[in-house]
């Protein structure tokens, strides 16, 4: 089989499952991965022929791909603010609007300044490795209650070059110690239960759900912990970054306003989605 076969192969196994284009997609990535093809080599090699032992890893990965299973955790890695990270179910996928959550940090943060960074439920590292990456005069801590979310953070610290402080804690139950931030931030659990509908299968069927939901009855549960944690832990005039529940843009406004905190500011992501929010200890 020529490898253009097997591309029309490919799509014709996942037609009705996925629009076209991103069918595409998944399989120029795989072809990069796996036989290190870029998307041009697809192209201009098309006639190539390829192993049986390649076709049946394309039909294992139609298979899954036909469960839902996230591109991402099939192979293993995705992008991430133009840094590569190691992914698997025990973490969640990172997505584009929280890139802009990291570059609207960057923006605001002083890059000569010796910053303490935290960040809370930090999952594969997205955050902090990128915050640690483009900041090179900051410390930057990283907590999250899953051992194994933490090891695949300090996996990928180590696999971009930078120095990563990892906490084993729930924030729910965490008592800090002594140390003051300059930023604290975070990606917390936000999406109510009643919201599960909405969802897309890959995932509502893949990704952990300790990181996703909360309940209908208190579904600013993180913030409230980490508002009062920010109390003792941010430095004054220290900010507060969190992405948020494009429908509880208000309720967090008013959380911050109410607990000492100034500047607040809610920002929206390309989609034009109340999606991010910092504020300013007094």
């Amino acid at each position: 089989m020529q490898l253009k076969s097997l591309q029309n192969f490919f799509q014709n196994g996942l037609i009705g499952y996925y629009p076209k284009e991103e069918i595409n997609t998944f399989f120029y990535r795989i072809c990069e991965q796996h036989l290190e093809y870029k998307r041009i080599d697809v192209s201009l090699q098309s006639d190539t022929l390829i192993t049986p032992e390649t076709f049946e890893y394309f039909e294992t990965i139609i298979s899954r791909l036909l469960t839902y299973e996230p591109i991402q955790y099939i192979l293993g890695t995705t992008s991430f603010f133009g840094l590569d990270f190691k992914v698997d179910p025990n973490v969640l996928i990172p997505r584009p609007e929280t890139e802009e959550l990291v570059a609207w940090i960057l923006k605001q943060a002083d890059s000569n300044q010796s910053l303490k960074i935290l960040d809370i439920g930090t999952g594969s590292g997205c955050i902090a490795v990128s915050l640690a990456k483009h900041l090179a005069n900051a410390e930057v801590f990283a907590l999250d209650v899953s051992p194994a979310a933490l090891e695949m953070a300090q996996y990928n610290a180590q696999q971009n070059a930078v120095q990563l402080n990892t906490i084993e804690a729930n924030v729910l139950e965490w008592e800090n110690s002594a140390s003051q931030f300059d930023i604290i931030v975070s990606n917390p659990p936000y999406v109510r239960e009643s919201e599960k509908e909405r969802m897309a299968p890959n995932v509502l069927d893949h990704e952990p759900h300790l990181a996703l939901f909360v309940e209908n009855n208190n579904p600013l549960v993180f913030y409230q912990a980490i508002v009062a944690l920010s109390k003792k832990a941010l430095k004054k005039q220290g900010v507060l970054y969190f992405e948020i529940n494009e429908y509880l843009g208000d309720e967090t406004k008013a959380l911050f306003s109410s607990n000492d905190f100034e500047d607040v500011q809610l920002k929206t992501d390309i989609f034009g989605k109340n999606r991010m929010m910092c504020a300013s200890k007094r």
